[in-house]
């Protein structure tokens, strides 16, 4: 039996499907519609919208009084624009924006004489809107043959700077070949890599499926520039086939294949490609399947609210496509896979999934079911809620939004309500910051027939804290050294929070230095070695040591100086009974009124001032009360006295 797989990306691309619910939307709002050009090149769209009353018209010219025209996801030229302005019909711009965002390139640089080259197909109408909006001043090259060309012929004799964009659906590989065909280092050309991310992830995965696949079918219009360039790529790895519809099927030659990859271009729907593969699957299990299993298929039914299983075929930027084992093709809307707006359906659900769903709407006479994801895992996850709350679990989940009183966290599909007063945060405190984040929670109420439930942050913030004071008493000790995290100051100290309890570091243990405030040494927020120096647990109180006795200057000056040493100082001080200066960092000395000069002295600064430096002599140091007496008086004695003796000793001469 062979395998069949449908690549990851294979269908609409954001563009094509945004272009076709606006089409759909002005055929619901406006009583008249004409398409500028097939809105996509996929024929069963098309006729689609035929039927329900669209018209498809080659130029504005052509449109009726009060006709509302469609642009398509292609683009159009800015003299259409111009046309649809003078004709005063509405009009609707499906260009799909990241076409709309070549346009603003290239109308940027041709507006600053700058020429642009477009890698693309001249005759497809994306290059052809994209030519329109150059003024002229570009050339559309189609391959790295005709880029070196242009450089050989053109470039040196243009003399102006050169901007190069891509058809969005342009070939991946070609425009790398195009890339390092460039000269290099070239200031003058600016290179944008404008292809479609999606066209690049779908010609990627088109190229690693046939490459492990004995066959491809590709599926999508024959006229569609994406679908082609699909072909192209699959081609060069294994026999392939572009197809528009599943009938096609049964004219190829399918013999020898083991591995089956199917694909399909940016307008095909996701009803097609479930098509193709229903069909392929039917075509290469003919002899494994007898009449009454097809039988019994064809008229198994399912129901309304009704659970069942379903294997994921396709995937694409809005939907989920699945089988369900009824003649029903299942989508399941983004809204109905996940209740988390950031996530797209290929982060929910991949090709080959088998996922439980509950059957929300059926239209069998379109064989369509719409089914939800979703609502199994809201009924798991509710499951989950009430067992949580049973056991007093802590669970976690997403803060999705900020509601009037509180935040909504999910849970496996579940939304909790979070009251204000059980966040966490202080009280009036700004609620945003939880948005988005993780947050642990318990189950606080829950009610089963209204399946709504209330939960607290605060409760298992209070938990860790009162399990982190608990171990910090448990293990702490006189001594034991923290690194912690400065929480506030005040003017006789800084709180450092150890881990769940706070300490204090009083200011005269934050420095050896005599402190005006703790900021001088730390701020908020400022991690920090510290040490227990005593601690109480009856009152919780923590005393803390930040500076080091090896750092002590005390110990430092009484290695260094000594009773008489003559030391150079600086006034740090003045007081009315002396003047203190600094010996070393972290140690000041006084000098007494008395010992400031070999005369009485009323005013301290008639005799010095801060900021100056003094001669003086150590006459007294008491280190157990760190207290340092010097003089200028005795120095000057000194000098006084060796002075004497000098002249005695010369007279004696």
């Amino acid at each position: 039996m062979a395998v069949i797989t449908v690549a990851k990306s294979a269908g609409f691309c954001f563009g094509v499907d945004r272009a076709v619910k606006m089409t759909y939307e002005a055929l619901d709002k406006y009583p008249a519609v004409a398409t500028l050009g097939p809105i996509i090149h996929n024929n069963n769209v098309v006729d689609d919208m035929l039927r329900r009353g669209a018209r498809i018209i080659d130029n504005v010219s052509e449109l009726r009084d009060g006709e509302c025209a469609v642009i398509r996801s292609h683009g159009v030229s800015r003299s259409v624009y111009d046309e649809l302005e003078a004709m005063g019909n509405p009009y609707i711009d499906a260009t799909c924006p990241f076409v709309a965002k070549i346009h603003k390139i290239v109308a940027k640089h041709t507006a600053e004489g700058d020429y642009v080259l477009i890698a693309g197909d001249a005759n497809h109408p994306e290059v052809a809107a994209i030519v329109g909006h150059c003024k002229g001043n570009c050339t559309v090259f189609e391959d790295d043959e005709s880029l070196l060309n242009f450089f050989r012929t053109k470039y040196e004799k243009l003399g102006k700077r050169l901007a190069i964009v891509a058809q969005t659906t342009y070939n991946i590989l070609v425009w790398e070949k195009c890339i390092n065909a460039l000269p290099k280092d070239d200031p003058n050309i600016m290179v944008y890599d404008t292809i479609c991310h999606a066209t690049q992830v779908r010609q990627s995965d088109a190229d690693e499926l046939s490459k492990r696949s004995d066959l491809m079918i590709i599926a999508g219009g024959k006229h569609s520039s994406n679908t082609v360039k699909l072909f192209d790529v699959c081609r060069k790895n294994c026999r392939s086939y572009h197809i528009e519809t599943s009938d096609e099927l049964y004219t190829l030659d399918l013999r020898n294949a083991r591995s089956i990859g199917i694909t399909a271009g940016a307008s095909t729907p996701a009803h097609i490609i479930e098509e193709v593969k229903t069909t392929m699957t039917e075509i290469m299990n003919e002899d494994n399947m007898n009449f009454e299993e097809l039988l019994d298929q064809s008229f198994k039914k399912i129901h309304t609210g009704e659970k069942v299983k379903g294997t994921v075929v396709a995937v694409n930027s809005n939907e989920a496509v699945v089988e369900v084992g009824t003649k029903h093709t299942g989508y399941v809307k983004l809204e109905e896979l996940t209740n988390d707006p950031s996530l797209t359906p290929a982060d929910v659900v991949k090709v080959g999934d088998e996922i439980d769903l509950i059957v929300i709407k059926i239209n069998d006479q379109e064989g369509i079911a719409m089914l939800s994801k979703k609502k199994v895992d809201e009924q798991k996850g509710f499951e989950e809620i009430i067992k949580a709350k049973e056991e007093e679990t802590v669970l976690e989940g997403i803060v999705q939004s900020v509601v009037k009183g509180g935040v909504i966290v999910t849970y496996a599909g579940v939304r909790v309500f979070i009251p204000a007063s059980q966040s966490g945060l202080p009280r009036n405190a700004e609620l945003d910051v939880l948005l988005k984040t993780k947050a642990k929670f318990v189950i606080l109420e829950v009610n089963e027939g209204r399946r709504r439930a209330v939960g607290s942050i605060k409760a298992v913030l209070k938990a860790e804290r009162d399990a982190a004071k608990a171990k910090f008493w448990e293990e702490a000790e006189v001594g034991s050294s923290y690194k912690g995290e400065v929480k506030s100051l005040t003017n006789y100290g800084a709180f450092v929070d150890l881990g769940g309890i706070d300490g204090m570091v009083h200011i005269s243990e934050l420095s050896w230095k005599r402190l005006k405030h703790p900021s001088e040494v730390v701020n908020v927020g400022d991690f920090i070695e510290v040490y227990i120096k005593e601690m109480d647990k009856e009152t919780g109180r923590i005393s803390l040591g930040y500076k080091k006795t090896e750092d002590n200057p005390w110990d430092k000056f009484s290695a260094e100086y000594s009773v008489g040493d003559v030391i150079s100082v600086k006034i740090v001080s003045v007081t009315p009974f002396g003047a203190f200066a600094q010996i070393i960092d972290g140690v000041d000395g006084l000098i007494h009124i008395s010992q400031l000069a070999n005369k009485r002295v009323d005013n301290v600064k008639d005799i010095v001032s801060v900021g100056d430096t003094v001669d003086v002599k150590i006459i007294d140091v008491d280190l157990e009360n760190k207290r340092i007496s010097i003089s200028i008086r005795a120095l000057l004695e000194d000098n006084a006295a060796e002075a004497a003796e000098a002249e005695e000793a010369a007279d004696a001469e």
